[in-house]
């Protein structure tokens, strides 16, 4: 039989062996999930060292197990263990030091962290707080990050610019505040969606190039550019595009930061024009100073010319060829002495005598002499106002003003056409572009001379007040007429505003004080009531002038209507068949397609839709042309917003009541 010491000999040995096997794969196992078998060599060498004494003790339990059957073999006689005379107390006290040890071992498993960094396993308890400290650093660097990023973010999202993204596919995957304001989608509606909704057919071309260009590794794009709204209305625009990389660097997207430069750009047209013409009136000045000194000198030669020319014309009375040679002489010296008078009426150095004038009974004396003298194929109208119209001025000057423009009609007329002659009252309000010069708000009486002659450039109309600037052939013109127009109605403290398109025909508008007034100190305007709103109606912009458009659409967008633009006439048709309207503003004179033509095609549809018409000729040369029928409402180039709302608000007052008679789409 064996005895009891050496069944605890084994059943130890065989607990100390099961422990450092399990503290050999505690140790293990988590080196082997981290993947440091190769780098932790202090976590291997340990587990290798409880491996060895697993396997010293599970020797011993074998040795220890194999004399215990060894003993039961021979009935009952135990050999001792290890050969000796007695059980082999100096293992078993081993055994009890080891056991002690792994279970030491244990204890101090709960009292440590197990660090899986390269070349350790454990951290002291003096080591927690520095990586305790560290931990703490990391997430308050974590927290600062973050903090940045909603920070970002929020201003991303505030800000008055519109910021998207937009993936490589061309599809909208950012959407912030400021780019609902501009372009009135909601971020649900359109993220997800191509970026192409806010764009016509060419800005989608242009949006796809430069996708193109950022995938093929362009880091940045500036440009300016047109977008169009969800009510679709334009809106003018300046675009910064970015490419979005991810961590290896290739192009996942882009970012899109665009702000609207439609005021700024319309301000910087207004600032050009006013430096335009601040610049116009210097060169006229300069100009007018150089023809002013020539006019005088010359005057003093013509007058020892003609005199002289009297002289031998008396003596060679009996001589008819040498009389008839001196005749050319004087008529030719005429000619020049006229030249200096409208020379010194430029330059508001002529002698003149003021007085009140009928601008009626001019118009009316200057048909009279036209119709004498302008030719047979061209039909001349004179359009008197109602009332009597009185001006302070000179009448001959203000005879010479009306001839000017009529001579210069004619001659742009070369096959014949229409001249009309108006007299009417205007009210400005200082704000008017193209007054040449600009004049200060208040009632005026205005002269309005039109062709359909041949029409001029922008580029024509901006120099034609200069002194000796003619496009006439060479020996047709002195290029004085329209500079003594010019000097004439300055002097008399009016302006002038010039319309002209090649091709169809010139109006000149004269605005003059009426005498009821101070010289040069017009009535103010009396501003009534606010603008009619819109209260959202819709009004389709129909203008081929994209400055002007731009104009109209803010005008009629800041008093609360829904604005369509559209730059032909058939562009407007389709957007009309698309979204339908509550009234219609078009020009009447547009390139393929009149107003009027519009106009019809629309009432095909509609028929009670509300029609407006806009040009820069007057209604009487429209009428009198049957470009447009007098009854037909008509708001005239140059117009103030008033002038436009009132129209508008006039126009829509009378429409019908049924959707279906105007075709707007509720």
């Amino acid at each position: 039989m064996t005895s009891v010491p050496e069944q605890l000999f084994l059943l130890g040995n065989l607990v100390i062996m099961t422990a450092y096997a399990a503290i050999m794969v505690a140790i293990v196992v988590p080196v082997w999930r981290a993947g440091q078998l190769r780098s932790n060599k202090l976590a291997v060498a340990t587990a290798l060292i409880f491996f060895s004494c697993a396997v010293g003790h599970g020797f011993h339990a074998l040795i220890t197990y194999r004399g215990i059957l060894s003993s039961t073999a021979r009935g009952g006689v135990h050999l001792h263990h290890g050969g000796g005379g007695g059980l082999d107390w100096p293992s078993a006290v081993w055994d009890l030091i080891t056991a002690t040890i792994g279970v030491y071992y244990w204890t101090l498993r709960r009292g440590y962290g197990v660090l899986l960094g390269p070349g350790a396993i454990y951290v002291a308890p003096g080591e927690r707080q520095r990586l305790a400290e560290a931990d703490a650093r990391e997430r308050a660097a974590r927290d600062a990050a973050e903090s940045h990023r909603a920070t970002l973010a929020a201003v991303a999202e505030h800000t008055d610019a519109a910021i998207l993204g937009v993936d490589l596919d061309g599809r909208v995957t950012a959407w912030n505040g400021g780019a609902e304001l501009m372009f009135g989608w909601r971020a649900e509606e359109i993220v997800g969606r191509p970026v192409s909704m806010i764009a016509d057919e060419n800005g989608a071309d242009q949006q796809r190039e430069i996708l193109g260009r950022i995938s093929d590794g362009e880091r940045s794009v500036a440009y300016e550019t047109r977008r169009v709204r969800k009510d679709g209305s334009v809106v003018e625009l300046s675009v910064n595009l970015a490419a979005i990389r991810d961590s290896s660097g290739a192009v996942t997207g882009t970012s899109v930061v665009a702000r609207d430069i439609g005021a700024a750009k319309e301000a910087a047209d207004r600032q050009r024009a006013l430096e335009e013409r601040t610049h116009q009136a210097q060169r006229m000045e300069s100009l007018g100073k150089l023809a002013g000194g020539i006019a005088h000198d010359f005057n003093n030669i013509l007058a020892i010319i003609v005199n002289y020319t009297e002289f031998a014309m008396e003596e060679s009375a009996g001589d008819p060829k040498i009389r008839d040679d001196l005749a050319h002489v004087r008529t030719a010296a005429d000619r020049a002495m006229n030249l200096t008078r409208q020379l010194l009426t430029f330059t508001r150095g002529d002698t003149i005598q003021p007085q009140d004038i009928d601008l009626n009974a001019a118009i009316a004396e200057v048909q009279t002499m036209l119709d004498r003298t302008i030719g047979e194929d061209i039909a001349l109208f004179a359009r008197p106002a109602g009332q009597p119209l009185i001006v302070h001025g000179d009448p001959g000057q203000l005879q010479q003003v009306l001839l000017n423009l009529a001579i210069n009609a004619r001659d742009a007329m070369p096959d014949g056409g229409t001249l009309v002659l108006e007299a009417d009252e205007a009210e400005l309000t200082g704000d008017e572009l193209n007054m040449r010069p600009a004049v200060a708000a208040g009632r005026y009486a205005r002269l309005q001379v039109s062709d359909t002659g041949e029409g001029m450039s922008a580029e024509v109309a901006a120099h034609i007040f200069e002194p000796f600037y003619t496009t006439k052939p060479r020996g047709k013109g002195t290029g004085l007429g329209l500079a003594t127009v010019y000097g004439i109605v300055t002097e008399a403290s009016g302006s002038i505003n010039v319309f002209s398109e090649l091709g169809v025909g010139t109006t000149f508008r004269i605005y003059l004080p009426l005498a009821t007034t101070e010289a040069g100190v017009p009535v103010p305007v009396a501003r009534g009531a606010a603008s009619p709103a819109g209260d959202g109606r819709t009004v389709l912009v129909v203008e081929d002038e994209a400055a002007l458009a731009r104009v109209v659409t803010r005008i009629l967008a800041g008093a609360g209507y829904r604005v369509l633009t559209a730059g032909t006439g058939a562009e407007a048709y389709a957007i009309f068949q698309e979204k339908g309207c509550d009234a219609l503003l078009t020009d009447v004179i547009m390139p393929e397609m009149s107003g009027p033509r519009l106009a019809e095609l629309v009432h095909e549809r509609a028929p009670g839709l509300p029609v407006l018409y806009m040009s820069g000729y007057s209604n009487g040369l429209l009428g009198t042309t049957r470009v447009l029928g007098e009854e037909f409402p008509l708001l005239e180039k140059p117009f103030t917003a008033d002038d436009l709302l009132n129209k508008v608000h006039e126009a829509l007052s009378l429409a019908p009541s049924d959707p279906a008679e105007t075709g707007v789409q509720r």
